[in-house]
């Protein structure tokens, strides 16, 4: 089994916005990737319907992100606030549905950076509290085709849901919702990032990959055969995403901590991430995008 293989925008760009994807877009599609994701950072930050058509002429599938910056929270704060972030990921869904995404993949609990002390009982109430606010989410997105793919993130991003194994307890049977597996968080927080993947198996929802520097795959030390492995082995049919960051904008640069160049050029993340993961998952005959 392949797998499609894709590449974020949040590489060269942030905010995306219809320009700069029409920029990119092209370039993408010729490099032979199969798949573009596509930030949602503001409300009308790009016009999807444009992106669709866009994208559909170019041959390039969508995935989505949903991005929790600022006082975007669905636990632990005023009713306000989380009432303003479930419309957000509502209108995430809704521009995932027009592009085509069959998910909004990210850190849907918190804004990236808050961390805090808890208890197990604090924990446990958080979860509760996440699982009801996600299915007012999801409600709105799973009639639309979309699932909401929760992200774990690293102890210097959330205190939250760092593991497979937190992210499944806070999920629970939560309908409408997966994991977001992120290989990057993965390499920090688990003891093996294969062993966590199989018990992951069932509901992975979307994947994301980058060296454990955020460079491109392949240059790093991840035994990236073992874990395209794994992924198989949990059935996983979905793309791969290279998911890393310019650091030519201040405010992404700070927020994901990139304080020097990853490779030559920032292309170059692009190109060499995909040929290398195309050597481990070579396009099945017949298969087109």
């Amino acid at each position: 089994m392949s797998f499609p293989l894709g590449v974020n925008t949040w590489v060269w760009t942030s905010p995306l916005t219809d320009d700069s994807l029409a920029r990119l877009a092209p370039r993408v599609a010729d490099w032979g990737f199969d798949v573009i994701e596509l930030p949602v950072e503001q409300v009308g930050g790009f016009d999807a319907a444009k992106a669709a058509t866009l994208l559909d002429g170019l041959g390039l599938r969508a995935t989505v992100v949903l991005v929790m910056g600022g006082d975007r929270q669905l636990v632990a704060a005023d009713t306000a606030t989380i009432t303003g972030t479930v419309d957000y990921l509502r209108h995430v869904a809704d521009v995932a549905a027009t592009v085509g995404s069959p998910v909004i993949a990210g850190p849907a609990y918190a804004s990236v950076g808050r961390t805090w002390r808890m208890t197990d009982d604090e924990r446990d109430g958080h979860y509760r509290q996440l699982r009801e606010n996600l299915a007012r989410v999801a409600e709105h997105a799973a009639p639309q085709g979309v699932t909401i793919a929760v992200e774990p993130l690293n102890r210097y991003e959330t205190s939250l849901i760092n593991t497979v194994d937190q992210g499944l307890d806070a999920l629970g049977d939560a309908p409408g919702c997966g994991l977001a597996l992120d290989i990057y968080h993965m390499n920090i927080e688990e003891t093996s990032i294969v062993e966590a993947i199989g018990r992951a198996a069932g509901r992975i929802a979307h994947v994301q990959v980058c060296a454990n520097d955020r460079g491109a795959p392949g240059r790093d030390h991840l035994d990236w055969p073992a874990i395209l492995g794994a992924l198989r082995d949990a059935a996983y049919a979905g793309p791969l995403i290279i998911e890393s960051f310019t650091a030519n904008n201040a405010t992404i640069a700070t927020a994901a901590s990139i304080w020097r160049r990853l490779a030559p050029t920032q292309d170059a993340i692009a190109t060499e991430g995909l040929a290398y993961l195309r050597s481990l998952s070579p396009v099945d005959e017949g298969v087109t995008r």
